[in-house]
């Protein structure tokens, strides 16, 4: 069982490597006219072609075979009046899928009355700064130590109508073969105390305002919020797993400290917000840690 396991943690990884075989055949693989290098290269071939069979396999039957991980409370990492969306709180995985950890992830879109966000369905794509989302502080949810934080890739503009969505899905899957940086976009990973590892992520570009290395506190600004990576609006991922890396990791449950669920004040519960329901996060307490 512990190796069904190990191979289920890296099946992102092996199914990167197989899907990039099967890729190089089909452009390439007629330029291999060498005498004797056929019979090697359909091994190769079927070989990636059964490691990439192995993984679906995996993903499929093992979660139900995964231990049962408590949920953590951890700070939110925005402050203010927030939607949910993906939420774990209405299906698990939160994002259909649990690659990169994201199987307890959940997406905050800002939605204050006061700055109303652009009607979806109308330009198929329009410029990131025009929601309000775009540039909130973000928060560190746990102390730590800051292993992971980057800011150089660009925001892109909105997918804002249903043809914006289809250009999206053909883009993910082609951000899927850059890795999981080109999907998680711009973000800060942070080591807790007690071996978690708390993700902020779609951060804007330039924005980061910690270093790796660095050791914060919960509710320290981390950066703001942007359109980086697989977003289709400017919003902040949220997630917690149990490895710094996102080939790996597995995610983890939690639930908001520092919250009300709807609108009311001051905050009353830890439990995330389903699907389209808000949150109003009020500011930490402490924002640095010595």
């Amino acid at each position: 069982m512990r190796i069904v396991l190990a191979i289920y943690r890296v099946r992102g990884a092996l199914y990167f490597v197989a899907a990039g075989v099967l890729i190089g055949n089909a452009l390439f693989g007629r330029l291999i006219t060498a005498e004797g290098a056929l019979p090697y290269r359909n091994v190769v071939v079927w070989v990636a072609m059964a490691l990439a069979a192995l993984c679906v396999v995996l993903t499929y039957l093992v979660p139900r075979l995964l231990p049962q991980q408590s949920s953590r409370s951890v700070l939110a990492p925005v402050v203010g009046r927030w939607q949910a969306l993906n939420s774990p709180a209405s299906a698990v995985p939160s994002h259909g899928v649990r690659a990169y950890g994201q199987a307890y992830a959940i997406d905050l879109v800002y939605d204050d009355s006061q700055a109303p966000r652009p009607e979806f369905g109308q330009t198929m794509m329009s410029n990131p700064n025009k929601y309000p989302a775009f540039g909130q502080p973000v928060y560190a949810m746990i102390n730590g130590t800051v292993v992971r934080a980057s800011d150089w890739r660009r925001d892109h503009r909105t997918r804002s109508n249903a043809w914006g969505i289809v250009y999206m899905m053909i883009e993910g899957a082609l951000r899927e073969l850059g890795g999981p940086g080109f999907v998680i976009g711009n973000h800060v990973v942070i080591r807790g105390d007690d071996g978690v590892f708390a993700v902020v992520a779609h951060l804007k570009r330039g924005s980061v305002t910690v270093s790796i290395g660095q050791r914060i506190g919960a509710g320290a600004l981390v950066g703001h919020c942007g359109n980086s990576g697989n977003s289709s609006e400017p919003h902040v991922h949220a997630q917690l797993m149990d490895r710094s890396s996102f080939w790996t990791g597995q995610g983890i449950p939690m639930g908001f400290s520092n919250i009300a669920n709807g609108d009311e004040t001051p905050a009353t519960s830890t439990e995330l917000p389903e699907n389209g329901e808000h949150l109003i996060a009020r500011p930490a307490r402490t924002a640095t840690e010595n």
